[in-house]
């Protein structure tokens, strides 16, 4: 008995050993990846701090990684590197030994440079690193497979070509800027554009003759900030495709003084890319408003769309998908620009008169998708407020949808906004409407609602008006709730289509309800709301997606115009 006793003590401390190893191990598999990861944060954040000022001084687009997504060669020393920084223009990596060297001695993008004697575009090459899969355009084999810093990428038409085969490129150094040479502002453009004396539209039409028949420039305008926050890769993978000077981060650039590039450029020519959310395209359609007013009119771009918000509603109308999120490369962005079609789309003036405060000017906002009141206006708003607390929280599109669901089925069981139709009156193109008992009105300009939904389409079980982006009207629905709002989402129910109009007019007669424009909400007191039609912005359409404006929504021509003087562009004022 003893020797049985001593056995299960020897098994029982074997057993307690095993399981503190366990724990050990485990402990450590958990804790030092965390140490590794607070560690590179820390160094991430001081190296930050310690290369600002060589940052902001430095011609080259400069990244700090701390890791290479492939294998890497430093331009400089030629090792093999794992972390260090590249140029997210031209593409040229170095390890933070070599960084200053090679900001000196390797020359980046230039966005504005004279062209050969005979008007073609050198090519720029850089030495290694060349992307995946490459293939030279000698011998049309694979670019890169060596474990060294190999063969070269023109930075402009993106060629890439062996060491051994550059010297027998059929076309020498010429530089054609490759298949999307149609979307490129030519260094060589900008640089005869600043030596005009007469800076006059039609001067420009006469430099654009250069560029090829058939140019229309882009200008990539990119909100850094929205869903999945994506637009800061976005803006480096067009850097690299695109002159730089044609990129924008509306973080550090407002859209009002992007788009003054477009002065500089052939009229009724340009297209611009908005990467962002809703909220981001009305921006940027306001500053284009802007451009009128200042006598621009010939001058305004096309606008289409790069859905990284969370409900891109106004995207999906238009045939750009309910979001992005990388599935497909940038090449093919561009490829989809130059096939897109030119549709006109309504936009609409929001004018707010506060009761009581006669002697103060009404609240005017722009609307390109809807307005509303009642739950899912206090959805946004609750959204709204938390999201300003802790923006950080809501960096992804996954977890704002989720916020959104909460703060829905919190409203189903609290119903803040019920007996809506005791509180407000409607009329629709001057006729008072006799109003249900609901909980939230919608006034949609365009197809879908509520991240996809199709919201005065309904079930599809009922006939109803058709609609389009350019007729000038208003939908009016009205809902019972946020159950009803969810029902309508995956087509269980209908809305109360309350009629269309060409003018809508609210009264609020009492209390404070939560209203937003565009998902901008805000909580309003008594008041009157008028929506009026307030001018047409030319849009550009994917055909290739179905949506409820695909049959309906007209093609139209560019705006003729007068040529008028204009503001030149800020980068050039500095020369």
């Amino acid at each position: 008995r003893e020797e049985e006793h001593r056995l299960l003590q020897n098994g029982d401390s074997l057993n307690g050993a095993a399981d503190w190893t366990l724990l050990f191990w485990t402990t450590l598999a958990v804790v030092v990846p965390v140490i590794i990861t607070l560690w590179c944060s820390v160094q991430r954040s001081k190296r930050k701090i310690h290369m600002k000022d060589f940052f902001r001084k430095s011609k080259h687009g400069w990244h700090c990684t701390d890791l290479f997504n492939k294998p890497t060669y430093c331009c400089v020393c030629q090792q093999h590197i794992l972390q260090g920084a590249f140029c997210d223009c031209c593409g040229v990596c170095a390890d933070e030994t070599c960084l200053r060297r090679a900001d000196r001695s390797l020359v980046c993008k230039e966005i504005m440079a004279p062209s050969q004697t005979d008007g073609t575009l050198e090519h720029h090459w850089v030495r290694g690193n060349v992307p995946l899969c490459s293939v030279c355009a000698v011998c049309k084999e694979q670019c890169g497979n060596q474990p060294k810093l190999c063969d070269f990428r023109c930075v402009w038409c993106q060629t890439t070509v062996h060491d051994d085969c550059k010297p027998s490129l059929s076309d020498g150094e010429r530089c054609e800027l490759g298949e999307f040479r149609s979307l490129i502002i030519p260094p060589h453009y900008l640089h005869l554009v600043n030596k005009l004396r007469r800076r006059h539209p039609d001067e420009y039409s006469k430099l654009a003759s250069a560029c090829g028949s058939g140019w229309t420039p882009v200008l990539v305008l990119a909100n850094t900030r929205s869903g999945n926050n994506m637009g800061e890769a976005l803006l480096g993978e067009f850097r690299t495709i695109l002159n730089p000077v044609q990129v924008f981060d509306l973080s550090e650039l407002p859209p009002s003084k992007a788009l003054q590039l477009c002065t500089l450029l052939p009229p009724g020519s340009v297209r611009v890319l908005v990467c962002g959310g809703d909220g981001t395209v009305g921006w940027v359609l306001d500053a284009i408003d802007t451009m009128k007013l200042k006598g621009q009119d010939q001058f305004i771009p096309r606008v289409m769309i790069l859905p990284l918000g969370t409900g891109n509603d106004l995207s999906n109308s238009l045939g750009w998908g309910s979001g992005y999120a990388g599935e497909i490369p940038v090449e093919q962005v561009l490829r989809n620009l130059l096939e897109a079609e030119v549709v006109k789309m309504d936009r609409w003036k929001v004018q707010v008169a506060s009761k009581g405060l006669y002697f103060r000017k009404p609240k005017v906002l722009s609307m390109n998708n809807y307005f509303s009141v009642g739950p899912d206006a206090l959805m946004a708003l609750n959204f709204h407020t938390h999201r300003e607390k802790t923006p950080s929280f809501f960096s992804s599109r996954i977890i704002n949808k989720a916020v959104y669901f909460m703060y829905g089925t919190k409203d189903c069981l609290v119903q803040e906004c019920k007996d809506l139709d005791k509180r407000i009156e409607l009329e629709l193109d001057g006729e008072r409407v006799a109003l249900p008992s609901l909980e939230g009105i919608i006034v949609c300009n365009i197809g879908y609602w509520g991240g996809g939904c199709r919201l005065w389409e309904g079930m599809g079980d009922e006939p109803y008006p058709p609609t389009r982006l350019d007729d000038g009207l208003l939908e009016v629905v009205g809902v019972f709730g946020s159950f009803h709002c969810a029902q309508i989402q995956v087509k269980m129910a209908n809305p109360v289509r309350l009629g269309q109009a060409h003018t809508v007019r609210l009264v609020l007669k009492t209390s404070r309800m939560p209203m937003q424009v565009d998902g901008e909400p805000w909580a309003q007191g008594p008041c009157t709301i008028t929506i009026t039609h307030k001018t047409e912005a030319f849009m550009l359409y994917h055909s290739a997606e179905q949506t409820d404006d695909d049959d309906e929504s007209s093609i139209s021509e560019p705006p003729s115009s007068t040529s008028l003087m204009f503001h030149p562009y800020p980068f050039f004022c500095s020369l």
